[in-house]
């Protein structure tokens, strides 16, 4: 690879003084620059970014980390933090596995938005520490280099509870996330205190992972155990699309039988027939709101952490039941 000493010695000049031209710099002259920006074309040179963005201290451009892309939900969030980083000149960059979360500290990003489980909670610390600004949204850390907007995953648990047992079920099954995931951990915990307060209410919880595999998995475990109308808590979208896909080509029906629920409200939901029932926020305008949050941090201003509100969305895929 072509260095910068390469193009000085063929141009007959310093370093320093290539470097000064490379970067259009008024301490050489207009002939001695364009001369050194031939030479460097001639041996096909390309500046080396991470020794630039070393010098300059910053990169321009942000890393969100996230556990993976599939399904629905990731394109309005993350379209949310581009809109808000591009107006400030900021590119983004999208990362997923155990090797990127390496850019951070070897600094190939200037702060990082995190919604990544696998992104260990004493690391980010650790970067914390170095001067590393972060966005986090799926856990607690307190940090003075690191900002918290998280989503109310609690209250929209509890309003998705609350429905089902307005609407007289007594008989809850919640399909959770992964046991490590900070989001199905708040909702499961919000579950479990719903029930607990209205008293008469029993609640079966099946393992989940977040995605339509496992909503069709619980459907067919409820199916094969099925003894009268019961309700169901999905913890997200994928996985009650799962759940319905599969009582769909069964002789049960949404909303008669089964009365299903989610979380996250995402495009598809409202399409379905029943209209699937599920808790709704803006996830444009989470991702707008971290990126908002980590400019603030990156320019040195004081931030307080965020929430994220939720709301009830009713659909015919949960009805009432005798009482």
């Amino acid at each position: 690879m072509v260095s910068i000493k390469d193009i000085a010695k063929r141009a007959g000049v310093s370093i320093s003084t290539v470097s000064y031209a490379l970067n259009g710099s008024p301490k050489v002259t207009d002939e001695t620059g364009a001369r050194i920006l031939a030479i460097a074309e001639e041996l096909n040179y390309v500046p080396n970014a991470a020794a630039r963005n070393l010098k300059k201290q910053e990169t321009r451009i942000i890393g969100v980390f996230l556990t993976d892309f599939s399904g629905g939900f990731y394109g309005q969030l993350v379209q949310g933090m581009k809109d808000v980083l591009h107006k400030k000149g900021y590119d983004l960059v999208v990362c997923s596995g155990m090797q990127s979360h390496r850019m951070l500290p070897e600094r190939m990003v200037d702060g990082a938005i995190v919604l990544d489980w696998t992104f260990d909670s004493g690391k980010m610390l650790q970067y914390a520490d170095r001067g590393h600004k972060l966005v986090v949204l799926d856990r607690e850390l307190v940090h003075p280099n690191v900002n918290l907007v998280q989503l109310d995953n609690k209250a929209g648990a509890t309003l998705a509870a609350e429905y089902l047992i307005e609407q007289g079920h007594h008989h809850i099954y919640v399909v959770t996330g992964p046991d490590n995931s900070f989001d199905s951990l708040q909702r499961l915990q919000a579950v479990r205190q719903t029930v607990k307060r209205y008293g008469g209410v029993t609640l079966t919880e099946i393992p989940g992972d977040f995605n339509k595999g496992a909503g069709e998995a619980a459907a067919r475990q409820i199916i094969g155990g099925y003894n009268g109308p019961c309700a169901v808590f999905c913890l997200n979208d994928e996985m009650a699309l799962g759940f319905y896909n599969t009582v769909k080509s069964t002789e049960y029906r949404i909303g008669e039988h089964i009365h299903l629920i989610g979380f996250d409200n995402i495009e598809v939901m409202e399409y379905t027939t029943p209209r699937l029932a599920t808790i709704d926020y803006s996830k444009k305008k989470w991702g707008a709101l971290a990126a908002e949050q980590l400019l603030k941090l990156l320019s040195g201003e004081s931030v307080e952490n965020e929430r994220i509100y939720v709301t009830l969305v009713k659909g015919e895929s949960v009805g009432k039941v005798a009482t």
